[in-house]
């Protein structure tokens, strides 16, 4: 949820997190600022929102919610990002973010995202991503934090959105495991993996794909954390009209239903739509 909407009530004027809460679901809370230019750098950006953020985060336990996430953005491109200092930065400010969440009895959620903007190959991104999960880790370890007690939230290894050489899922799968296994420590108990721009199809492949892989370690439960393959049908569905609830209602239980079975690499496929979310140099 966005701090603005905490507070905010259903129709029938039961508090949003009460309501999730009634139906056994956690309440989770977006901390960051937003992210910023880093002079000096090309084009690269901090994510702003560590001044107060213990009083924040305490507010929003007392609240009601449980776990928090915060996004920090680094790109590839062929003259030299993300350089270290952009590196550095994330994986300082993502464990601060961290520790502080935990001392506020939040789960915190750690969102390294390596955009695809560009047209690296897969080879590229994994090499990259290695790199920035393992420097992210060593500053959880650095700065105390309960690695048990956290989750990580990475993009999928790809090629980049305008590389003409595609992977298949398989490839993806491999990479991203192998990727995850070579940074990050069996302790954490779970990859949360954000989808972006993909769609929601190959979202859901790519997923499937990790949770059949039997010649790499996979200690960690490898799930989703989608924004956009998991809304896109449920916005088309609904289109603003509330007659188009219902509709939008089954079209969210499906794509959360088939990336659950993705969790467990029982998806079979053909279910999500195959139209891309991508957006250059995303951001929210």
């Amino acid at each position: 949820m966005y701090e603005e909407t905490i507070d905010q009530s259903s129709s029938t004027g039961t508090n949003f997190v009460e309501l999730l809460r009634s139906k056994g679901i956690h309440a989770g809370i977006k901390l960051d600022k937003g992210i910023v230019p880093m002079m000096g750098t090309d084009g690269e950006t901090a994510t702003q929102g560590l001044d107060g953020l213990a009083a924040r985060a305490k507010t929003f336990y007392d609240k009601g919610c449980r776990f928090a996430k915060w996004r920090a953005v680094l790109k590839i491109t062929a003259d030299g990002c993300p350089s270290e200092l952009s590196v550095n930065e994330t994986a300082h400010t993502l464990a601060r973010y961290g520790s502080i969440c935990q001392e506020n009895g939040l789960v915190p959620i750690i969102e390294p995202e390596i955009l695809t903007d560009g047209n690296h190959s897969i080879e590229t991104c994994a090499k990259v991503s290695e790199h920035v999960f393992s420097t992210v880790m060593k500053a959880m370890i650095d700065h105390n934090l309960i690695i048990e007690g956290t989750l990580l939230k990475p993009n999928m290894v790809t090629q980049g959105a305008t590389c003409e050489q595609k992977a298949t899922p398989q490839e993806v799968a491999w990479m991203t495991v192998r990727t995850l296994s070579r940074s990050i420590v069996p302790a954490l108990p779970g990859v949360t993996f954000l989808s972006g721009g993909q769609s929601e199809e190959s979202a859901s492949l790519n997923l499937n794909a990790m949770n059949q892989i039997k010649d790499l370690p996979r200690p960690w439960a490898l799930t989703f954390s989608y924004g956009r393959a998991l809304q896109q049908s449920v916005l088309k569905a609904w289109g603003g009209k509330a007659e188009n609830v219902a509709a939008a209602q089954t079209a969210l239980l499906e794509r959360a239903s088939a990336n659950g079975a993705a969790s467990k690499g029982e998806y079979k496929g053909g279910s999500g739509d195959t139209s891309s979310t991508y957006v250059a140099n995303y951001s929210y």
